[in-house]
Protein backbone atom coordinates (compact mmCIF):
# COMPACT_ATOMS: atom_id res chain seq x y z
CA UNK A 1 0.00 0.00 0.00
CA UNK A 2 0.97 3.46 -0.60
CA UNK A 3 1.02 6.21 1.55
CA UNK A 4 -2.35 8.16 0.98
CA UNK A 5 -3.98 4.52 1.44
CA UNK A 6 -2.10 3.40 4.75
CA UNK A 7 -3.16 6.73 5.93
CA UNK A 8 -6.92 5.83 4.99
CA UNK A 9 -7.09 2.89 6.44
CA UNK A 10 -5.69 4.06 9.85
CA UNK A 11 -7.72 7.31 10.31
CA UNK A 12 -10.55 5.32 9.21
CA UNK A 13 -10.27 2.62 12.26
CA UNK A 14 -9.56 6.11 14.80
CA UNK A 15 -12.59 7.44 13.45
CA UNK A 16 -14.38 4.05 14.06
CA UNK A 17 -13.09 4.17 17.77
CA UNK A 18 -16.33 4.52 20.06
CA UNK A 19 -15.90 8.52 21.62
CA UNK A 20 -15.80 7.23 25.12
CA UNK A 21 -13.50 4.40 24.11
CA UNK A 22 -11.10 7.04 22.76
CA UNK A 23 -11.62 8.85 26.01
CA UNK A 24 -10.56 5.39 28.23
CA UNK A 25 -8.15 4.94 25.63
CA UNK A 26 -5.98 8.47 26.03
CA UNK A 27 -6.31 8.41 29.51
CA UNK A 28 -4.19 4.96 29.95
CA UNK A 29 -1.82 6.71 27.19
CA UNK A 30 -0.98 9.36 29.05
CA UNK A 31 -0.74 7.14 32.10
CA UNK A 32 1.66 5.02 30.56
CA UNK A 33 4.06 8.23 28.93
CA UNK A 34 4.13 10.05 32.34
CA UNK A 35 5.29 7.01 33.75
CA UNK A 36 8.01 6.50 30.69
CA UNK A 37 9.39 9.56 30.06
CA UNK A 38 12.26 10.71 32.06
CA UNK A 39 13.46 14.83 31.59
CA UNK A 40 15.13 17.05 33.43
CA UNK A 41 13.48 19.81 34.91
CA UNK A 42 13.08 23.23 32.29
CA UNK A 43 13.43 20.55 29.29
CA UNK A 44 11.50 21.87 26.19
CA UNK A 45 8.91 19.73 25.41
CA UNK A 46 5.99 20.27 22.71
CA UNK A 47 2.37 18.42 22.91
CA UNK A 48 -0.33 19.49 20.75
CA UNK A 49 -4.24 19.77 21.35
CA UNK A 50 -6.44 16.85 19.61
CA UNK A 51 -8.50 17.63 16.45
CA UNK A 52 -11.50 15.37 15.14
CA UNK A 53 -10.28 11.65 16.53
CA UNK A 54 -6.81 12.73 18.21
CA UNK A 55 -5.89 10.77 20.63
CA UNK A 56 -6.01 13.42 23.84
CA UNK A 57 -2.42 14.29 25.16
CA UNK A 58 -3.51 16.85 27.39
CA UNK A 59 -3.72 14.83 30.53
CA UNK A 60 0.13 14.12 29.40
CA UNK A 61 0.87 17.67 28.98
CA UNK A 62 -0.34 18.62 31.92
CA UNK A 63 1.70 15.67 34.23
CA UNK A 64 4.67 16.77 32.44
CA UNK A 65 4.35 20.62 33.10
CA UNK A 66 4.02 19.50 36.90
CA UNK A 67 6.65 17.80 36.64
CA UNK A 68 8.84 21.26 35.61
CA UNK A 69 8.32 20.81 31.42
CA UNK A 70 8.36 24.59 30.03
CA UNK A 71 5.54 23.38 27.25
CA UNK A 72 5.16 24.47 23.76
CA UNK A 73 2.54 23.81 21.16
CA UNK A 74 2.99 23.92 17.54
CA UNK A 75 1.54 26.85 15.77
CA UNK A 76 1.30 26.80 11.50
CA UNK A 77 2.91 29.67 10.22
CA UNK A 78 2.48 28.91 6.16
CA UNK A 79 1.49 26.14 4.21
CA UNK A 80 5.41 24.87 4.94
CA UNK A 81 6.15 25.82 8.27
CA UNK A 82 5.19 25.21 12.41
CA UNK A 83 6.89 26.74 15.32
CA UNK A 84 6.61 25.97 18.61
CA UNK A 85 5.06 28.53 20.87
CA UNK A 86 5.24 28.04 24.93
CA UNK A 87 2.14 27.51 26.57
CA UNK A 88 1.56 29.36 30.00
CA UNK A 89 -1.66 28.58 32.24
CA UNK A 90 -2.93 32.26 31.37
CA UNK A 91 -2.09 32.33 28.50
CA UNK A 92 -4.26 32.85 25.70
CA UNK A 93 -5.26 30.19 22.58
CA UNK A 94 -5.90 31.61 19.36
CA UNK A 95 -6.65 29.89 15.74
CA UNK A 96 -3.61 28.29 14.38
CA UNK A 97 -4.45 26.77 11.45
CA UNK A 98 -5.38 23.16 10.15
CA UNK A 99 -8.19 23.49 12.58
CA UNK A 100 -5.90 23.71 15.66
CA UNK A 101 -5.49 25.87 18.03
CA UNK A 102 -2.43 27.23 20.11
CA UNK A 103 -0.64 30.37 21.87
CA UNK A 104 -0.68 33.58 20.47
CA UNK A 105 1.87 35.56 18.57
CA UNK A 106 2.86 37.12 22.21
CA UNK A 107 3.84 33.74 23.33
CA UNK A 108 7.69 32.56 22.73
CA UNK A 109 9.16 30.92 19.97
CA UNK A 110 10.81 28.11 21.61
CA UNK A 111 12.86 25.24 20.48
CA UNK A 112 11.69 21.30 22.02
CA UNK A 113 14.05 19.28 23.06
CA UNK A 114 11.01 16.45 22.90
CA UNK A 115 8.09 16.58 20.85
CA UNK A 116 5.25 14.67 21.60
CA UNK A 117 3.31 14.16 17.93
CA UNK A 118 0.47 13.65 16.89
CA UNK A 119 -0.15 10.95 13.19
CA UNK A 120 -2.05 9.26 11.36
CA UNK A 121 -0.30 6.06 11.51
CA UNK A 122 2.58 4.23 12.79
CA UNK A 123 4.93 0.75 12.27
CA UNK A 124 7.29 -1.37 14.68
CA UNK A 125 9.88 0.27 12.61
CA UNK A 126 8.95 4.08 14.61
CA UNK A 127 8.14 5.42 11.29
CA UNK A 128 5.21 7.89 11.06
CA UNK A 129 2.83 9.13 8.84
CA UNK A 130 1.52 12.41 9.04
CA UNK A 131 -1.29 14.29 7.92
CA UNK A 132 0.73 14.54 3.94
CA UNK A 133 2.09 18.36 4.49
CA UNK A 134 5.23 17.91 6.19
CA UNK A 135 5.14 20.05 8.76
CA UNK A 136 6.75 18.08 11.08
CA UNK A 137 9.76 16.86 8.96
CA UNK A 138 10.61 20.30 8.12
CA UNK A 139 10.14 21.45 11.54
CA UNK A 140 12.75 18.89 13.21
CA UNK A 141 15.31 19.64 10.22
CA UNK A 142 15.12 23.24 11.00
CA UNK A 143 15.67 22.10 14.49
CA UNK A 144 18.38 19.56 13.96
CA UNK A 145 20.17 22.18 11.86
CA UNK A 146 20.17 25.08 15.05
CA UNK A 147 21.80 21.69 16.71
CA UNK A 148 18.67 20.45 18.30
CA UNK A 149 18.76 16.88 18.40
CA UNK A 150 14.59 16.23 19.76
CA UNK A 151 13.69 12.91 20.79
CA UNK A 152 10.21 11.95 18.88
CA UNK A 153 7.16 10.18 20.63
CA UNK A 154 4.40 9.40 18.92
CA UNK A 155 1.01 9.17 20.46
CA UNK A 156 -1.86 7.02 19.27
CA UNK A 157 -4.17 4.33 19.41
CA UNK A 158 -2.95 0.54 18.67
CA UNK A 159 -5.50 0.47 15.50
CA UNK A 160 -3.25 2.99 13.96
CA UNK A 161 -0.63 0.58 13.60
CA UNK A 162 -0.03 -0.48 10.41
CA UNK A 163 2.45 -3.27 8.77
CA UNK A 164 4.98 -1.09 6.86
CA UNK A 165 5.15 2.35 5.91
CA UNK A 166 7.16 3.05 3.22
CA UNK A 167 9.85 5.63 4.33
CA UNK A 168 11.69 8.26 2.81
CA UNK A 169 14.92 10.01 3.00
CA UNK A 170 13.12 13.37 4.38
CA UNK A 171 10.59 10.82 7.06
CA UNK A 172 11.78 11.28 10.29
CA UNK A 173 11.21 8.22 13.09
CA UNK A 174 10.00 8.04 16.11
CA UNK A 175 12.15 7.22 19.37
CA UNK A 176 9.14 5.93 21.03
CA UNK A 177 5.41 5.10 20.49
CA UNK A 178 2.84 5.63 23.20
CA UNK A 179 -0.29 3.98 23.04
CA UNK A 180 -3.31 2.34 25.41
CA UNK A 181 -1.28 -0.39 26.17
CA UNK A 182 2.00 1.09 26.67
CA UNK A 183 5.28 2.13 25.39
CA UNK A 184 7.06 0.86 22.63
CA UNK A 185 10.91 2.58 22.35
CA UNK A 186 12.85 2.94 18.53
CA UNK A 187 16.56 3.21 19.12
CA UNK A 188 18.05 6.23 20.26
Amino acid sequence: MNKSELRKMALERRDDLDPVQRLEYSMAACEHGAEALEFEPGTIISGFLPIRSEIDPRPLMDRLGKQGARLTLPVVIDKETILFRELLRDGELVDTGFGTRGPSDEAEILDPQLLIMPLAAFDKYGNRLGYGAGHYDRAISRLEAKGVDPFLVGIAFNVQEVDNIPAEAHDKKLGAIVTETGIRRFGK
